[in-house]
């Protein structure tokens, strides 16, 4: 069908409620409109559905979510045991619709025999995970966009592990959606009858205890928290599900001074104050560094809107307040968990570290000082989760730590995602060490430094929305493939891999290597002095990022290379006239 024939289809088929009409009659004189929301579906990728919100095929909307959540159930019933007893959990944040389309997956799984636990208001993605596990349960949906602009919002699926799917249960979760050729066939049941017959239960307060139980657990030096009870946090929830959380386990631990960005304390589906509701986006601090200001705060804690991401916000060695990378806050914590592990004695010999490939080799070189591996995984939270399984099945290894450049971090193993309200639990809790030992956070980064070596990261992320966006998304990664630069800004290019293919080689030996990753459309460049640099399209915006790492013999060394090489790099991508 074509997308003015999917969009007729829509207008007539009595399926489909007036209000949905009504907003596609609003756009009957603009084609390239009908063709944007039409000319595709929705793709459900390896975490999910993310787009915006609004009726079509290529948007978020009830019917979408319907159909995706029968896949879903599809997949389930086939291939997990017991599944209508052990149900799916189901989480929602604060975005637009959000309830809306909990509730009608929620009723789909009933419809189709399968329990639903449904959480009564807003919570976190790092408890919907830890909630799969606790309940037993056979996958878990969060309703939710992360980070994105408040016209989207999203659908993520986990399994029984409490982990992100991966690309091989997507797919088949994808042909089971595909396999749907009638929105009519979607199973579908009213929220009083799913009460009724036991097949929708709601939960709340009980989970919420056990989680943050959990999280408290994690705590590493207790001693120090009551010395430093009074330290200074400023916190901001940029209008998401973190409050409640992040500051019940600061507050629970016995941290007495922390303050909330009073304007972002509330959930706000439009991110009213913020231009981006992204702890990665410096702006998004500007609120919270005005009050540490005014308060003479130690440090600020900002989360993103489902509280799976947290920036960190320091003074530097003039007074003022620096926004950290998550390169930079990933070091610190490596090397502040590692060395309250060395102390103990408790650093297993198997222990390991799990990182992705677009995060910086500092961790690494942290790690190994503590004799513990470090492993690289894909881009995305679900791959470590996976190797998180992996290593819970065989015993070969002890996850300790995880994290990404892209601000996600965890400790512990009763969640399997990025988890904010864990990792600022022990932000505040490593400040307060530090400031202990009359230290800032930026000084104790400034030793890491002084010790490892200056690494320095960027990342570069180019929005191109619509179907003219994704192929120039996808000229940039051919071009690139093609015609793979020898060397960028002087620096000569040493090895070349290409993960769409798993190949790596050598450009000076042609030597090759096999990578043993799954297979991605994924670039990466490593020059001859290990700095490196990547590029990739986004799996959840229409976006290409290209992402920059270097190290110097000193800062300003290392800020100079990074300056040099992105400009080589972005002089190539550039050409594509963005």
């Amino acid at each position: 069908m074509s997308y003015k024939d999917q969009y007729n289809y829509w207008l007539s088929n009595p399926y489909f409620d007036e209000a949905t009409k009504a907003e596609l009659k609003n756009i009957e004189n603009d084609e390239k409109e009908i063709e944007e929301r039409f000319y595709k579906d929705l793709e459900f990728g390896t975490g999910g559905l993310r787009g915006v919100i609004g009726a079509g095929t290529n948007r978020m909307n009830e019917y979408v979510v319907r159909k995706a959540t029968q896949g879903f159930a599809n997949y389930l019933l086939k291939t997990v045991e017991a599944v209508k007893n052990k149900g799916v959990v189901i989480a929602y944040d604060c975005r637009h619709k959000s309830d809306v389309f909990a509730e009608t997956a929620a009723l789909v799984l009933a419809a189709n025999g399968i329990k639903a636990y449904l959480f009564e208001s807003l919570r976190t993605t790092p408890e919907l995970s830890f909630s799969v596990r606790e309940l037993g349960c056979a996958g878990g949906i969060v309703i939710t966009a992360s980070h994105n602009p408040p016209e989207y919002n999203g659908y993520k699926v986990y399994g029984e592990d409490g982990g992100q799917i991966v690309p091989d249960t997507a797919e088949k979760i994808i042909r089971e959606i595909q396999d749907i050729k009638d929105y009519a066939d979607v199973k579908y049941i009213n929220k009083e009858d799913a009460l009724d017959k036991g097949l929708l239960e709601i939960i709340g307060e009980e989970v919420d205890k056990k989680y943050i139980d959990k999280v408290k657990s994690l705590v590493l030096r207790k001693e120090v928290i009551e010395r430093m009870k009074d330290m200074k946090i400023i916190y901001t929830p940029l209008h998401g599900t973190g409050n409640m959380p992040v500051r019940r386990v600061l507050n629970e631990i016995g941290f007495e001074n922390v303050i909330v960005v009073n304007e972002q304390e509330i959930p706000d589906p439009n991110f009213s104050t913020v231009k981006s509701p992204n702890p990665e986006e410096h702006e998004a601090f500007t609120l919270a560094m005005e009050l540490a200001k005014k308060h003479g705060a130690d440090v600020i804690i900002g989360t993103d809107p489902d509280c799976d991401r947290v920036g960190v916000v320091v003074k530097n060695n003039e007074g003022k307040y620096q926004v950290l990378t998550g390169n930079q806050t990933g070091a610190l914590l490596i090397d502040y968990l590692l060395s309250s592990m060395k102390e103990r004695n408790s650093i297993p010999e198997n222990g390991v570290i799990i990182k992705t490939i677009v995060t910086s080799k500092m961790g690494e070189k942290i790690a190994k000082s503590f004799g513990v591996e470090t492993l690289d995984t894909l881009t995305g939270f679900k791959f470590i989760g996976e190797k998180m399984k992996e290593f819970e099945e065989n015993k070969e290894k002890t996850f300790l730590f995880g994290y990404e450049e892209s601000y996600g971090y965890l400790a512990g193993t009763f969640v399997r995602d990025k988890d904010a309200v864990i990792a600022s639990m022990l932000i505040c809790e490593m400040a307060a060490y530090y400031k202990s030992e009359g230290m800032t956070l930026y000084d104790a980064l400034m030793k890491l430094y002084e010790k490892y070596g200056y690494y320095q990261e960027d990342l570069v992320s180019i929005t191109l929305k619509g179907k003219e966006g994704l192929e120039k998304i996808q000229r940039i990664l051919a071009y690139l493939r093609d015609n793979t630069p020898k060397s960028i800004a002087g620096k000569e290019i040493k090895v070349f891999r290409d993960y769409d293919i798993s190949k790596g080689i050598n450009l000076s030996t042609g030597e090759e290597e096999i990578l043993t990753l799954p297979k991605s459309n994924v670039l990466h460049f490593t020059f001859t002095d290990d700095s490196w640099f990547c590029v990739r399209p986004s799996g959840t915006e229409p976006k290409v990022k290209i992402y920059f790492s270097v190290m110097g013999e000193s800062l300003e060394d290392a800020k100079e290379q990074l300056i040099n090489v992105k400009n080589g790099v972005m002089e190539i991508i550039n050409t594509f006239s963005l």
